[in-house]
């Protein structure tokens, strides 16, 4: 048996960035972002990016020997979306499809507990 790891995905409407760590997640063992593998900005938060990323990530830490994961998915949060976006889904669809197997999955997305003050002013923001 493979030694085992964490993926970490953010995921929000303008980025994907997949990091895979060691079980402490204190070492990084590979790390990608949309932007790394497709060309137009405003391709970078979609669910191809979200593919070819993670599959560039699962390259690596094959290499390194990692063969099971955990999956910690993670939005913007805060004060702002709390819904990952449209490339958590095809990203953990990618690491299943990569060889990876999967122990479990986890959103971690920060709630805010009051905190700062929602952006837009008092009627909100105005198209």
């Amino acid at each position: 048996m493979g030694r085992e790891g964490i993926a970490h995905i953010y995921s929000s409407a303008n980025n994907i960035i997949v990091t895979i760590t060691d079980m402490t997640g204190s070492e990084t063992i590979a790390r990608c972002s949309g932007g790394m593998v497709v060309k137009a900005a405003r391709d970078e938060g979609s669910p191809y990016a979200a593919m070819r990323a993670v599959q560039r990530a699962v390259e690596i830490a094959k290499d390194k020997g990692i063969d099971s994961l955990e999956i910690r998915i993670r939005g913007p949060g805060g004060y702002k979306f709390k819904t990952p976006g449209p490339g958590a889904q095809a990203a953990v669809r990618a690491l299943v499809r990569g060889g990876m197997r999967v122990r479990k999955i986890e959103d971690v997305t920060p709630i805010a507990h009051g905190g700062q003050k929602k952006r837009g002013g008092r009627r909100g923001r105005r198209i």
